[in-house]
């Protein structure tokens, strides 16, 4: 048997590099979202649930999180390369080369979790005495981070294999498995967090337990899935070896990816640091308002990932304008609801706080923050939609750049100086941040326009 072969998906015959375009980024884009909202729901559900533990839970599971999104930004690289090899492999009709890609992707990435999985064992703790925050707050903190390392091979598994999936146009697979162990988590997570019924009362490990656990159902789902040759591709281990070519064209493509990742999460990690003098009630406003964050980010996300698959298969059946008209269609939907989002924040901010947490104090930060954000999120869809779609292509050196002189050369910067040395205190931390996203707005939308990206080879 060949090392790669067709699968029997249901949508192996949809050729997306024909027909409407707006049909196509839709019909990728709605399974995508899903998804995305259910990855989401998890991490989200335990903040609403680990809130009824008090802020020094929320804030030592927040500052966990963000080191957790650093160690998780080199595995995004790799399947940032893989999922652009991939889709333009599909666009060429090249299937075989497709397999071999997602072949190699996942041994790779096996072996980086388990390297992950022993820094959470011995250097969690470290981690956050480090970064300085109180030591009740190392304490939560702890138990979250080492739990969650140590389940990395359980994240990989499925981050790599609904990639792949992904790539290959079969999105509506990919979110069938984030509905099946995300519900899991949420359904989950509370039993293990309070004690219910018969489970141990497990505090913030419980959260991160329960993550661990439906992850590794999902993984072991989409393995099966992508072994058995129940999508478009079937991958096969028998007579792997390593590609020397195949893994220096993905580490090319996803390194700068990775770097983009690691840049945005050490900058995260950087405000967390300029927010820790201002007291627990500041870091954990940060921290839930980070949680909320995240859905207009992966509502417009999810656009530009759905755009980088068209693109990436068009731009391999060689047909660079449609892959350019993809990306503007998905820039301008996402903006439309970035500009919804943003008038439901701002009528119902200190509504949308207590969903995690009642206490007035920090209702009262945690809601300033989000109104601020406000301008970062109308101009968040450009910046997520072209991104992903450069992402999609290939093109992953001009977000690595972007992101290295926004976040460091100006978000930063300026959280400093108007956290420092004006009368903003800590809000001129998030008047920082929303500036860095007005920036990268106005660069990718340039950077696209001009089209260079159209002649990215993978």
């Amino acid at each position: 048997m060949n090392t790669a072969s067709l699968g029997k998906g249901r949508g192996q015959h949809r050729d997306w590099t024909q027909g409407s375009i707006f049909s196509n980024l839709v019909s990728l884009y709605w399974p995508m979202l899903i998804s995305s909202l259910l990855n989401m729901m998890g991490p989200t559900i335990d903040m609403i649930w680990i809130g009824r533990l008090g802020a020094s839970s929320i804030a030592g599971v927040g500052v966990s999180a963000i080191v957790i999104m650093v160690v998780n930004s080199l595995a995004m690289g790799i399947f940032t390369g893989t999922g652009a090899m991939v889709a333009r492999f599909v666009g060429a009709r090249d299937e075989v080369k497709a397999n071999l890609v997602a072949q190699q992707a996942i041994v790779i990435g096996l072996a980086y979790s388990i390297f992950f999985a022993l820094v959470g064992v011995f250097l969690a703790d470290r981690i956050l005495l480090v970064l300085g925050v109180e030591a009740d707050v190392v304490e939560q903190g702890t138990a979250y981070m080492r739990i969650q390392l140590v389940g990395m091979v359980t994240m990989t598994a499925v981050a790599s294999g609904q990639s792949i999936i992904n790539a290959s146009g079969e999105t509506r697979t990919s979110m069938k498995i984030s509905l099946v162990y995300r519900l899991l988590h949420v359904a989950l997570a509370p039993f293990l967090i309070f004690g219910w019924w018969f489970f141990p009362k497990l505090g913030v490990s419980g959260a991160a337990l329960s993550n661990v656990i439906c992850q590794a159902i999902g993984g072991t789902l989409v393995m099966w899935i992508l072994f058995k040759g129940h999508t478009r591709l079937r991958i096969t281990l028998k007579h792997f070896r390593f590609d020397r070519n195949i893994i220096w064209r993905t580490l090319k493509i996803g390194f700068p990816a990775s770097i983009t990742h690691i840049e945005r999460s050490f900058s995260e990690l950087i405000l967390v640091r300029f927010i820790i003098p201002f007291g627990t009630y500041a870091v954990a406003s940060h921290s839930v308002v980070q949680r909320i964050d995240q859905f207009p980010q992966m509502i417009c996300g999810s656009l530009g990932s759905a755009s980088g698959v068209l693109a990436g298969q068009n731009l391999g059946a060689g047909q660079a304008n449609r892959a350019s008209r993809t990306g503007w269609i998905a820039a301008g939907l996402a903006t439309i609801i970035a500009v919804i989002i943003s008038v439901v924040v701002w009528l119902w901010a200190e509504d949308l706080i207590r969903v995690f947490n009642s206490d007035e104090q920090l209702v009262n930060i945690a809601s300033t923050f989000l109104r601020i954000q406000i301008v970062g999120y109308i101009f968040w869809g450009l910046v997520t939609s072209l991104s992903m779609c450069l992402n999609g292509v290939g093109d992953t050196v001009i977000t690595m750049v972007t992101n290295l002189t926004t976040m460091w050369g100006f978000a930063i910067t300026m959280a400093y100086v108007l956290s420092q040395h004006t009368n903003l205190g800590v809000y001129g931390i998030r008047w920082a941040i929303v500036g860095g996203i007005v920036i990268r707005a106005i660069i990718y939308s340039t950077y696209f326009k001009i089209g260079r990206w159209q002649k990215k080879q993978v």
